[in-house]
């Protein structure tokens, strides 16, 4: 019974993974045949100051989107446990950020942002803040701003609900014992609420940075890796080398170099979140 699943994730994963090693190792132009050349891509991209900045690119967005998501999530998460009218609507409102396509919703806030059209540069304008307003996807540091509050708005809600489930899965009876012992609000915060939703925490923040880390849809979008190649992710990257270069070896590579660092984030995560046995 184990067996269809298996083969059906090496069908769709396994091969196309196994596929990208091949061509990362090859110079491969789009529609000629591949010469195998080892680990010259690899190499060539080590050399190439645009692949740094887009590491450096992919960790610092990777990193302030999660801190963001993680601490909003969470704060979401506390507010929908309480006991107030019409809660079911409003957690039922609060993952359509989530659930809308990732392309409408990054279209949505591209008017939002454009210099000449957007309703942030308007309110700053009507409440004499800055006249003109700022080009949010023209400068290279507010590009990346804007990346990061895109991700963090449409990545809240997965955060919120995910971790809403696990405080609902917290017994009330440890609260009232806290309680009847003296301890604070804050300190059933982080002696009973922090430690039981640890697991959930661990989870929840693992998708997120599998997720951020290679994101394309809401980068390519947005900025296509602009201005200056400031934006651009591994992702983003990859694909303009692959598709607009006509290089696959060598976008095979770059996409390929996203996994150590990620594996490592992973394996590091672990071994923080395990408990000891002490």
């Amino acid at each position: 019974m184990v067996g269809p699943p298996i083969l059906f994730l090496c069908a769709l994963v396994g091969y196309p993974f196994l596929y990208g090693i091949w061509l990362s190792l090859e110079d491969r132009p789009v529609a000629h045949a591949g010469t195998f050349v080892g680990l010259a891509n690899f190499v060539a991209d080590a050399q190439d100051p645009v692949f740094w900045r887009v590491t450096i690119n992919t960790f610092v967005y990777t990193f302030f989107a999660t801190i963001l998501k993680m601490v909003g999530g969470l704060g979401l998460a506390l507010t929908m446990n309480q006991n107030f009218r019409g809660k079911n609507i409003i957690r039922a409102l609060m993952l359509l950020p989530f659930i809308v396509p990732t392309v409408l919703s990054t279209i949505a806030w591209m008017w939002m942002l454009d210099p000449g059209f957007s309703v942030i540069n308007w309110l700053l304008k009507y409440s004499g803040l800055a006249d003109p307003g700022p080009s949010w996807l023209g400068n290279p540091t507010l590009a990346m701003i804007s990346l990061i509050i895109v991700n963090v708005w449409r990545g809240l809600p997965f955060y919120g609900i995910t971790l809403l489930a696990g405080l609902q899965t917290i017994s009330p009876d440890l609260y009232e014992a806290a309680t009847i012992d003296g301890a604070s609000t804050w300190h059933r915060f982080i002696y009973v609420t922090l430690p039981l939703l640890k697991p959930v925490i661990f989870i929840v923040t693992m998708f997120s940075i599998i997720f951020t880390f290679a994101d394309f849809q809401l980068v390519y979008v947005l900025t296509r890796g602009g201005p200056a190649n400031a934006t651009h992710l591994f992702a983003t990257y990859a694909f303009d080398i692959a598709m607009g270069g006509g290089q696959l070896g060598m976008g095979a590579s770059v996409a390929l170099a996203m996994l150590p660092p990620l594996a490592l984030i992973i394996i590091a995560m672990s071994i923080y979140m395990k408990p000891n046995k002490s």
